[in-house]
């Protein structure tokens, strides 16, 4: 994967320069790096805390449960966070996220009870929050109009590192033999607390100079209202389909250790079918801007919501290991399109000076669905088995694929690039209807966008 530099004279922070969107990535690059450190940790102690869960003596539900909490206690926070960052800089919430994931994994692996499990995996939760709210800013805000899908792609390239490696880590590392799991499933966590703090090595000049003056004037006055956010054209839908998507990688991460047990797989053997599925969303993501170009965006995420929730479906099947692994390899595929498709959408769709505040609604939205999904499949899996929880993934994804038809074109002309942090396009109320130009960024947008298109892979 390579971030090439632009050739316009901007800077990406790297000399200390103040850089507008469109310019050198090496940022980008950086971020991905930290993020892929950070998702691997989580991605690798979620599995391992439901093996410590099911070393507790937890039941399905009781598993459904404690990851839920992992989305409840951060659900309160995503709007307060995104205010701050639309008036503020972001770059701060990185490495407090990267110290409450490492906290809540290590944490995890000494609990010995599941309600403290709970809230050591809740405490997990709130970082991956922080850390995601502030690094989708900085990318939304450093991302010029027409680079936006494509950054934001790259952006999500990290997480499904993550995701790939940390179940395979987790996966050999926990054993089932001799009574093990409880042990091994603790020495798993800590580690996964360690493999976070890698991240640190990545989080320097990320965010790009602000002179102070442009930085959070009138803060206060200046929000805008959540509803009014709601209401913009492709919002909702942005968020419903990022939630749809989100719980079935999530719901897929927590239950098929549990069906793999059920089913005679070993822990290595569904750590690698998890990271199987990961390599395929990174595979989506690396080609997604050639795939908008031949489809379109809307026919794109409405066939990858369909065939990911017929095959979601499928895995509910008692099938082999071999047809398992086939189907999780098209659906890590088509679940790749979704999260980077939604941000674009969302940032899109909202009022200039609340995207920061729209990307956190989108991820209450996926903590919702955090809270709900699990908690949900938790009581069907009790009630109707383990397969249960996906044949429910499945009528969300074909929801989630109604919307986009519905939602439609929203998103697919990039508006004027995004202003630095607490930056105003033009005076209060100037702004006009939606998709009207911005008052001082036409001049922006014309200049980069041709040579943005030029760049893209």
């Amino acid at each position: 994967m390579t971030f090439p530099s632009r050739k316009d004279g901007t800077s990406d922070g790297t000399t200390g320069g103040i850089s507008g969107p469109g310019g050198n990535r090496r940022w980008l690059l950086r971020l991905v790096i930290a993020f892929s450190f950070a998702q691997g940790a989580v991605s690798m102690a979620r599995p391992a805390v439901s093996y410590r869960a099911l070393s507790l003596g937890a039941d399905e539900r009781a598993i459904g449960v404690i990851a839920g909490v992992y989305a409840l206690l951060p659900l309160f926070a995503a709007v307060p966070l995104g205010r701050r960052t639309d008036h503020g800089r972001c770059a701060p919430l990185l490495p407090a996220g990267v110290v409450l994931i490492s906290g809540g994994c290590a944490l995890s692996g000494t609990a010995g009870s599941l309600p403290a499990l709970a809230v050591w995996s809740g405490l997990m939760g709130i970082g991956h929050l922080s850390f995601v709210i502030g690094a989708q800013s900085i990318v939304a805000r450093q991302s010029a109009p027409a680079e936006q899908d494509r950054n934001f792609g790259h952006f999500t390239i990290g997480a499904s590192l993550g995701q790939l490696v940390g179940p395979v880590a987790a996966g050999l590392l926990i054993s089932e033999h001799a009574g093990a799991m409880a042990r091994t499933s603790a020495l798993a966590l800590l580690v996964s607390a360690g493999v976070c703090a890698v991240a640190f090595t990545a989080l320097w000049r990320i965010e790009h100079r602000t002179p102070p003056g442009r930085r959070g004037r009138g803060s206060a006055p200046d929000r805008v209202p959540v509803l009014r956010i709601l209401r913009a054209r492709g919002v909702p839908g942005g968020i419903f389909i990022s939630l749809a998507v989100l719980s079935a990688t999530d719901i897929l991460t927590a239950y098929l250790p549990v069906v793999g047990e059920h089913r005679g797989i070993t822990p290595a053997v569904v750590g690698l079918l998890l990271s199987l599925r990961a390599a395929a969303t990174v595979a989506c993501r690396l080609v997604m801007t050639p795939m908008i170009r031949l489809v379109g965006r809307t026919a794109l995420l409405v066939t990858t919501c369909l065939l990911a929730g017929l095959l979601c479906v499928g895995i509910a099947l008692p099938v082999p290991v071999w047809a398992l692994a086939l189907m999780l390899a098209v659906l890590g595929f088509c679940l790749g399109v979704g999260q980077p498709l939604s941000m674009t959408t969302v940032v899109r769709a909202a009022p200039a000076d609340a995207r920061s505040t729209a990307l956190a609604l989108r991820l209450t939205g996926n903590r919702l669905g955090q809270v709900a999904a699990p908690a949900s499949a938790g009581l069907v899996a009790g009630v109707a088995g383990t397969a249960a929880p996906f044949a429910m993934l499945g009528a969300l994804l074909f929801a989630a694929a109604c919307l986009g038809i519905r939602t439609g074109g929203t998103g697919q002309e990039p508006p004027s690039p995004l202003s630095p942090a607490g930056t105003r396009q033009g005076p209060p109320g100037a702004q006009g209807p939606p998709g009207a130009p911005e008052t001082n960024s036409a001049s922006l947008g014309g200049a980069r966008e041709p040579h943005a298109r030029e760049e893209t892979p």
